[in-house]
């Protein structure tokens, strides 16, 4: 009676990559699933630990983001069924908001035939985010290089190197965005801007011409991890001392508190540099969950249910979306 139900799978991301503070990000092997019809009455439904505390009435981000699609669209749809899970840690850099902002944008698009472009959504979707890089990465993979001017968006996609593997150590707290860049200074002097703009720039052309061996030079910061370090216990010691253990470079994924640390696939030193994460944080009294991802490289992947269909997003996820 309503018509299709939408069902979109969304990466998660890491911003920055060190160096590249609001303009780096890439894609992540995490994911969070969006499902959204029509409906009488709006009902959302959420599943998995990810989500508690997120509302489920009209004030939820995914209903609001999908209502801005439609008034851009020139469409009412005012009640909506959506359904969501998350594989993705909320607060802990991972683009968990970024993710839901995409899946919302892309998900509402769709149901009503996609009469905004990719462009479009990436503009709508750096506005609502403040920053394009998880945005950019969660819309359309790979390793995203982007600028933002208030305005407008502009973006390169790079696709990563296939030796490229990234290990994250994920804290049991949070750290919200807001905390994180209230650490940030006002001013930084010529010296560290011109040092963030030199590492950037190696950072870049080093993935772009998958000259690994570059990364770990590449990676260094001073505009934004030497200041977020208090928040993280042990985040600098797993910055200075992370390629001693195997690992090609590392840095703050995000705002954090998830540390992120890039790998050669075909390296030996996995266990040694998982352990040496997990120990440093342990030595501070962090409880932290070591996961091994694989760079995403695919744009968001779309689903329709089929008309009769009604199990819960979470049967539908177990049985199709996963396979």
């Amino acid at each position: 009676m309503y018509g299709p139900r939408i069902i979109v799978k969304v990466p998660a991301s890491t911003a920055n990559l060190g160096p590249g503070f609001d303009t780096l990000g890439m894609a992540l092997s995490l994911f969070a699933w969006v499902e959204m019809g029509r409906a009488a009455e709006t009902t959302i439904t959420l599943y998995g630990d990810q989500m508690n505390g997120v509302p489920t009435d009209k004030s939820n981000l995914i209903y609001k983001v999908a209502q801005m699609v439609f008034n851009e669209a020139g469409v009412s749809v005012p009640e909506l069924s959506i359904s969501m899970y998350s594989d993705i840690p909320l607060t802990r850099g991972l683009g968990s908001s970024a993710s839901a902002i995409v899946g919302a944008l892309v998900a509402a698009n769709a149901l009503i035939g996609s009469p905004l472009s990719d462009h479009k959504l990436f503009q709508m979707a750096t506005a609502l985010e403040g920053h394009p890089d998880n945005v950019g990465a969660s819309l359309f993979g790979g390793i995203v290089v982007s600028a933002w001017d208030g305005e407008e968006a502009s973006y390169v996609r790079i696709v990563p190197h296939p030796s490229l593997q990234a290990l994250v150590a994920v804290p049991s707290f949070q750290l919200s965005t807001e905390k994180a860049r209230h650490a940030l200074p006002k001013e930084v002097s010529m010296a560290d801007a011109i040092y963030n703009v030199s590492r950037s720039s190696l950072l870049v052309a080093a993935l772009a011409t998958g000259q690994l061996e570059l990364v770990s030079k590449a990676m260094k910061d001073r505009l934004h991890q030497p200041y977020r370090a208090p928040l993280i216990p042990g985040m600098e010691t797993i910055l200075a001392q992370a390629s001693e253990h195997g690992a090609l470079g590392a840095a703050l994924s995000g705002a954090g508190p998830t540390l992120i640390a890039f790998v050669d696939t075909n390296s030996g030193r996995k266990q040694e540099l998982e352990q040496f994460l997990l120990d440093t944080l342990a030595r501070e009294d962090i409880e932290a969950e070591a996961i091994w991802l694989e760079p995403f490289n695919n744009s968001p992947q779309l689903y329709q249910a089929e008309e009769g269909d009604h199990r819960p997003l979470i049967d539908r996820i177990r049985s199709e979306v996963r396979a």
